[in-house]
């Protein structure tokens, strides 16, 4: 496949993702101002995410901001998910506000 599609419950906006890129990197293709993109490796927690269907592979990314339990529920950090099929999510925390706030400015 050549990419795959983000899709992103609040706004209701999709954005493509190239398949080995993290879902962060598509969000950020959205262009909105200040969505906060941290540290892109996993230890910030600024990027959280749950993701609501599709699969996807995860790299390491801090406990502090992602439990055990967070991983079960299909939380993570943007930066560290990628994509391996087609997936709807809900952004968390910080760049949730982000979002919503470039989404009702447009």
């Amino acid at each position: 496949m050549d990419q795959y599609e983000i899709s992103i419950l609040e706004t209701g906006e999709t954005v493509p993702c190239s398949p080995g890129q993290s879902v962060l990197d598509g969000i950020v293709k959205l262009g909105s101002k200040g969505i906060p993109t941290g540290c892109r490796g996993g230890g910030c927690g600024v990027c959280k995410v749950e993701i609501l269907s599709g699969t996807y592979a995860r790299k390491p990314m801090s406990r502090a901001h992602v439990t055990a339990q967070d991983e079960l529920d299909g939380k993570g950090l943007a930066c560290c998910v990628v994509p391996t099929s087609n997936i709807s999510l809900r952004v968390l925390g910080a760049m949730s506000r982000a979002i919503t706030r470039a989404r009702m400015a447009a």
